[in-house]
């Protein structure tokens, strides 16, 4: 059985949305809740490490007991940039083969989801959910005007989770120091190939407070789901 560990990397400033959004709240609990909660549960999961601001170390501390979060093994603050918390994070990694790096503004990440990602991973060791661009794509220059329009039919937007044997990920990390948005990102500037895979276009990444509107009609949705299946 494969040794998979979970990162979830929530130590953003929260600028478009005016604030840190780790702790709003979305439903009954706070957005974080949502996938650690998910990670918990999950067969698949047999740690959790959480990235946070330096100041809201602990309040995830205090979340960790509330929520019975026992999987939990490690809390640490985030870094300057992205792949900065990331790294902080691998670091309280040990005797982990596998790791599924997951955006803590993600609330509604699900046990497929973490399942086949690992499953994509296994052949290259690494992976990535992604879906279907829906929108059409231009290219443009610095004032605005279109250089080209991509084909969309090649086009995927990429989601968390992503899924690395920690050894690529950790070994990708310090060897390049480019700026990237995603993990995906710097495994491929490794060498390495990432697979992706199905995600789910309910899987928004709340950012603005538009995507947390939308957040909220998902989650109503998934609550009356689950409590329509108690009935």
């Amino acid at each position: 059985m494969l040794k998979v560990a979970a990162i979830v990397v929530s130590a953003g400033a929260g600028q478009r949305m005016g604030s840190d959004k780790t702790f709003l709240k979305l439903g009954d609990k706070p957005l974080i809740a949502w996938p650690v909660d998910v990670l918990q549960n999950s067969k698949s999961i047999g740690s959790i490490i959480l990235v946070l601001q330096k100041d809201k170390l602990d309040m995830g501390r205090q979340m960790t007991t509330g929520r019975g979060w026992t999987k939990v093994s490690g809390i640490c603050a985030g870094g300057e940039l992205r792949q900065d918390s990331v790294k902080n994070g691998l670091a309280l990694l040990a005797d982990y083969d596998w790791v599924v790096i997951q955006d803590g503004a993600r609330p509604f990440l699900t046990e497929k989801l973490i399942a086949d990602g690992i499953e994509a991973a296994e052949p290259t060791g690494a992976s990535a959910a992604a879906i279907e661009v829906k929108d059409t794509i231009k290219q443009v220059d610095g004032t605005g005007i279109v250089m080209q329009t991509l084909q969309r039919e090649s086009l995927r937007a990429v989601q968390t989770p992503q899924v690395f044997r920690t050894a690529i990920l950790k070994k990708a990390y310090d060897t390049f120091k480019s700026r990237v948005t995603d993990d995906a990102g710097i495994v491929e500037l490794a060498g390495y190939k990432v697979k992706l895979y199905p995600g789910e276009y309910e899987n928004i990444k709340v950012t603005t407070p538009e995507d947390l509107l939308l957040a909220e009609m998902i989650a109503r949705k998934r609550v009356n789901h689950e409590n329509g299946d108690r009935v």
